[in-house]
């Protein structure tokens, strides 16, 4: 290896730098991961519920649903996130960082969820309510033992991908202050004056978010086989 390029490698991962502030970059971490968690429980939640009310097909119901999640699909989510984070105050109810990042995310991903849930339900034959009605099960029953189940699993594979890409924008959190990975990795990049840092919020993310895209993969691959 060149002269130069030893260089060049030492300064973006130079050991003792990365010894320093490693602890800092792991807290991130714990920070990154405890918001995903809180957003991918959230917005899926939020977005099943939704799409169980449009399910019901009552017109002025439907048409807020609708308008609820075309809104939030077509607003970037870093806006979103700096109306929540200094538009709340104004009302009266100033969030933390954690809690503007969660409630941001959470509601762009609730759209997406909701979307892709509704397509998943309508993509079934429409004899199948009909047939579980016929059972004598009500209409929420059918829903929760016959239609759901179905719609979930044909929603999985646009899901799974939809929940990866919202969730790494938990990095959009350091714009209002939230100590997670890039949000660490940036101020301790600042104080050591060496990129080192930076490097390690980028292994960071792979470590956090590798295992999720694997996954993901995993359970396409087994809804195709199905």
């Amino acid at each position: 290896m060149s002269e130069t390029h030893t260089g060049l490698v030492f300064t973006f991962l130079n050991p003792e730098v990365a010894a320093r502030y490693w602890p800092q970059i792991l807290q991130g971490m714990g920070v990154t991961v405890a918001v995903g968690l809180a957003v991918v429980l959230t917005g899926l939640l939020l977005g099943l519920g939704l799409a169980v009310l449009r399910a019901l097909h009552l017109r002025v119901l439907s048409l807020v649903v609708v308008a609820y999640a075309d809104v939030m699909r077509s607003l970037p989510p870093l806006i979103l996130l700096i109306v929540v984070y200094f538009g709340f105050p104004s009302i009266g109810l100033p969030l933390s960082a954690f809690a503007t990042t969660w409630l941001a995310l959470s509601l762009v991903l609730a759209a997406y969820a909701e979307e892709s849930i509704w397509a998943g339900i309508v993509s079934l034959p429409d004899g199948q309510m009909e047939a579980a009605r016929s059972t004598g099960l009500s209409w929420w029953q059918a829903m929760r033992w016959v239609v759901l189940p179905q719609a979930l699993r044909r929603s999985v594979p646009p899901l799974t991908n939809r929940v990866i890409s919202i969730t790494k924008n938990t990095a959009l959190g350091s714009v209002v202050a939230l100590s997670e990975i890039l949000n660490q990795a940036q101020a301790a990049s600042s104080t050591s004056g060496n990129p080192t840092p930076l490097t390690l919020g980028a292994l960071a993310y792979l470590v956090v978010f590798l295992p999720v895209v694997m996954l993901a993969r995993w359970i396409e691959r087994r809804g195709k086989n199905r």
